[in-house]
């Protein structure tokens, strides 16, 4: 009974260690990284969630950002998806009047449309970032405070 009892014992840590075995998981929790702050104006940590490559080929990231934080203008090669997870931002792109976006809101941006998206001037910001392809993000305009300042006091109203 000892031996069968040691037995057990030995194999239960190998049973658990195989239920996770090949699979690769990762935490929508974390805060991930502070972003280096040569895009944007303010506080951002970004975690990557998920990357897929093959058929499907896109990536998964989660953006914090701080109140009063923006992206400068950008464009990406493929589409890209951002759900809305909690708080409230800007988007615009090129041409286009800025918008308000708040927690729940999915926005689509074809590729290589121009723009940029923000938290807003009073709310901190988290959402989900849905690209694909290998190609980085190109940046083409830094978007200056006073323009995001502009926008705020338009959007407040």
């Amino acid at each position: 009974m000892k031996n069968l009892i040691t037995t057990v014992l030995c194999m239960v840590p190998l049973f658990i260690f195989a239920q996770n075995e090949g699979y690769n998981i990762s935490s929508f929790h974390d805060e991930g990284m502070k972003a280096p702050n040569t895009h944007y104006i303010g506080e951002a940590w970004l975690n990557g969630v998920l990357e897929v490559e093959g058929d499907l080929n896109f990536h998964i990231t989660k953006a914090n950002f701080k109140a009063n934080s923006t992206l400068d203008w950008h464009k990406h090669a493929s589409t890209q998806v951002l759900i809305y997870v909690d708080g409230a931002g800007y988007y615009q792109e090129k041409g286009k009047d800025a918008i308000l976006l708040k927690a729940g809101d999915v926005l689509k941006c074809e590729k290589d449309i121009e723009h940029w998206h923000s938290s807003s001037k009073e709310s901190d910001v988290t959402y989900l970032a849905i690209y694909g392809g290998e190609t980085p993000t190109t940046w083409t305009e830094v978007l200056t405070q006073e323009y995001y300042d502009d926008v705020a006091k338009k959007l407040s109203k």
